[in-house]
């Protein structure tokens, strides 16, 4: 009898330990726990700690409460301007309603991947290349609110997503490379062509100056002598500045008048003979008719003609001829 009782105590306490072991579960801290009995689930939701459902009657399913980071496969499309692209994303989520999470989705990390797949493909076609390279804050609030649209219902919450990165073909890479350059060496040109306008702004007022004080050019050519000559070198080139000139022009002194032609004495009556002015004209007929005595006259063609003088009339012919 002893006996008896003893074994069905044994009994009844394996029974225990196998019940207790079998309905015994441990919640995490980051997890909650949802508890179905006979496939309806129940309104309460398991805290983290220990807590017992019924063996072979209750379920525990456990939910995970982090922030779950799924990153986007890339994915390859058209912008706007007609551009291939392939941009990958990474998303934020975390579930706030284990129940939802469960019930009303089959799988939410699979419909939140497929469903960020499909918001940046939209995202990709509805912007330009500019903006997913440079204004990708505006593209990344967009695809969050794309996203997480539907995921309400599914009791999913996108705290954050991010757009990690743009490919570009190597044809649009070199494309943009060479904008890039020409808009450097635009700038460059434009910078190079403002200090021309302002040099030439401070030399005109340099010149200016120095034309109130001529002695000032004279100091900076000795000045440029100075620096040049520091070098050492064994030639000097050195220009002469024509203002130098007009200043030693202007600074030198007049010269002197010479002595005031004389004029010539007017002629006096053909009674009286001819004056000095008549007689240096004779002179002067006299040589040019002297010189020309014995060269060669020319013909209507320009050749010389051979035998034939020319004899020039003497001034008392010339005068009688005037007197006819």
């Amino acid at each position: 009898m002893v006996e008896e009782l003893l074994t069905a105590a044994i009994a009844t306490g394996v029974a225990a330990v196998v019940y207790v072991g079998a309905a015994a579960r441990v919640v995490k801290q980051y997890e909650r726990g949802l508890v179905f009995r006979f496939g309806r689930l129940r309104e309460e939701v398991r805290g983290p700690g220990f807590t017992t459902i019924v063996p072979f009657v209750e379920r525990l399913r456990k939910v995970n409460m982090q922030i779950v980071t799924l990153p986007v496969p890339a994915q390859e499309g058209i912008t706007r301007d007609n551009v291939t692209v392939r941009v990958d994303a990474v998303v934020y989520f975390k579930v706030v309603d284990p129940a939802s999470a469960i019930v009303a989705v089959e799988d939410y990390r699979f419909a939140v991947s497929q469903m960020a797949q499909t918001s940046l493909r939209s995202i990709i076609g509805k912007s330009d290349l500019d903006d997913l390279l440079s204004n990708r804050e505006m593209l990344n609030q967009g695809l969050e609110l794309m996203i997480d649209s539907p995921a309400v219902g599914w009791g999913v919450q996108i705290d954050r997503v991010e757009i990690k990165d743009v490919s570009l073909p190597e044809t649009m890479k070199r494309s943009m490379a060479r904008q890039a350059e020409a808009d450097r060496e635009r700038r460059a040109r434009v910078i190079n062509a403002d200090a021309e306008l302002q040099a030439s702004h401070k030399l005109a007022e340099a010149a200016e100056v120095m034309s109130e004080q001529p002695a000032a050019l004279q100091l900076r050519l000795l000045h440029t002598i100075v620096a040049v000559a520091a070098e050492k070198n064994s030639t000097l080139v050195l220009p002469f500045p024509v203002e130098l000139l007009r200043f030693l022009e202007r600074s030198a002194p007049p010269p002197a008048a010479g002595p005031a032609r004389e004029k010539p004495a007017p002629a006096g009556p053909a009674s009286e003979g001819p004056g000095p002015a008549e007689v240096a004209d004779a002179d002067a007929d006299g040589l040019d008719a002297e010189a020309l005595e014995g060269a060669p006259v020319p013909d209507a063609l320009g050749a010389p003609v051979d035998g034939l003088m020319l004899d020039a009339p003497s001034p008392e012919e010339e005068r009688e001829g005037l007197r006819e």
